[in-house]
């Protein structure tokens, strides 16, 4: 399971990744917080629109972003936009802090902060591949997702007391801080240990990763899936904000206590993740079902206890779906394009939030917060659906169910799995 941190550079860079992990989602919490309570009141779509700016620039910037990482050392390129990122976080928390905070200021920085993460995110993605052997990938990867949800499962609960203690202001002070911890850990790394591919071309570095793209069928189908999880499943910063507030009343602690929860099965189907080898389709659309049932359950749910406890199987059937599709996408692409590939998987995972959550916020105003889970429901699900029958139609895969007195419906082995792995 932790097979991954026998590697010195990973090992070094999983430390300082926990830590600024963990201030990023104090830093979501008190963004959020600040939007709903002191800028705002209680507006869905106000709270829509800064999360779709934040996210906005993944999908204009990540394509060239990806250019970038394979182009440059990506370790260098993490150290500028780490950089970046940790001074836009700097100035919102100052100017929370100091009162001057309005709400197109909020636009501004969630946009500039939002750059900064689109140049960055197809570095780091791709970056695990030269910290690692091939045979440590899908560990690290799923490591990875256990760092991110740790800090998912801690910032939240860690926020809420903060905000109460002492404001949104220091919350957002605190996050900057956080940033330096992977800066050290880029630093204390040893170059000569890092598996660096060859650079590409600058000329035509863009064209050359949506070619590559467009002649693997498999990579289209899991950048499909990708995209609707992204834009209508991943949006719980949404969610749970609408729900802990409009739905069930409560306050920013109990608002805090749903992402962490929301953790602790994203961290459980991380981990699970992490012991694989090599993910399979039928993991993939399994776990992607299954989210779209908890999804539905979780729109229905008649309390805040009931909803707190379901986003636990969420969270890991969520997480499996992310790290599942991450790790097929990495695994079937060849090195020297997998920068630019991955900076599509980005910006098409991410890239759908600046038109799904300004959507969802709307939808949250107009027809009750329920809504917005429920259209999750909807949209996962049928994605999962769709995807199945192509796969059954177009390479002659068999849907099979095998009878036993002691399971009645055990789904057999292979249920969904590609003819070819690798399509030319």
């Amino acid at each position: 399971m932790f097979s991954a941190l026998s590697v010195r550079n990973y090992r070094i860079y999983a430390t300082g990744a926990i830590i600024s992990n963990t201030g990023t989602w104090m830093g979501r919490i008190a963004q959020d917080w600040v939007v709903l309570t002191e800028l705002t009141n209680n507006s869905a779509q106000a709270l829509g629109i800064v999360t779709g700016l934040q996210f906005l620039p993944i999908l204009l910037v990540t394509p060239i972003a990806g250019a970038i990482s394979d182009n440059f050392p990506k370790r260098k390129v993490m150290l500028v936009s780490q950089s970046f990122m940790a001074f836009f976080a700097l100035v919102m928390g100052i100017t929370v802090l100091t009162g001057h905070m309005e709400l197109w200021h909020m636009y501004v920085l969630a946009f500039l902060s939002g750059t900064a993460s689109a140049i960055d995110a197809p570095a780091r993605q791709s970056f695990v591949s030269e910290m690692v052997p091939r045979d440590k990938l899908t560990n690290a990867v799923g490591l990875n997702s256990a760092s991110f949800h740790s800090g998912r499962l801690i910032g939240p609960g860690v926020a809420g007391l903060l905000i109460a203690a002492v404001g949104t202001g220091p919350t957002l002070l605190i996050n900057s801080l956080t940033f330096v911890a992977v800066i050290v850990a880029l630093l204390a790394m040893d170059p000569t240990q890092l598996d660096t591919p060859p650079r590409a071309t600058t000329r035509g570095g863009v064209r050359e990763g949506l070619a590559y793209v467009r002649g693997r069928p498999d990579i289209m189908l899991i950048l499909v899936i990708a995209f609707m999880h992204g834009t209508f499943g991943m949006n719980f910063q949404l969610f749970n904000a609408l729900m802990s507030t409009e739905v069930f009343g409560k306050g920013v602690q109990d608002f805090g206590v749903t992402g962490s929860v929301m953790a602790i099965g994203s961290l459980a189907g991380a981990l699970m993740a992490a012991r694989r080898d090599r993910p399979r389709w039928r993991l993939l659309l399994g776990s992607l079902s299954l989210f779209s049932l908890t999804t539905l359950a979780l729109a229905f749910a008649p309390t805040f206890t009931a909803y707190t406890i379901l986003l636990i199987p969420t969270g890991l059937f969520a997480l499996t779906v992310m790290v599942s599709a991450n790790a097929m996408v990495q695994l079937s692409t060849d090195q020297h394009v997998r920068g630019r590939v991955m900076a599509l998987y980005m910006a098409v995972f991410m890239g759908g939030t600046p038109l799904g959550a300004p959507f969802l916020g709307w939808v949250g105003d107009q027809f009750g917060a329920r809504w917005t889970v429920l259209i999750a429901t909807v949209m996962c699900g049928a994605t999962a659906i769709m995807v199945i029958i192509y796969l059954m139609r177009h390479d002659h895969i068999r849907l099979r169910i095998r009878r036993s007195w002691r399971r009645p419906l055990v789904l057999q082995r292979d249920v969904i799995e590609p003819v070819p792995e690798k399509v030319n």
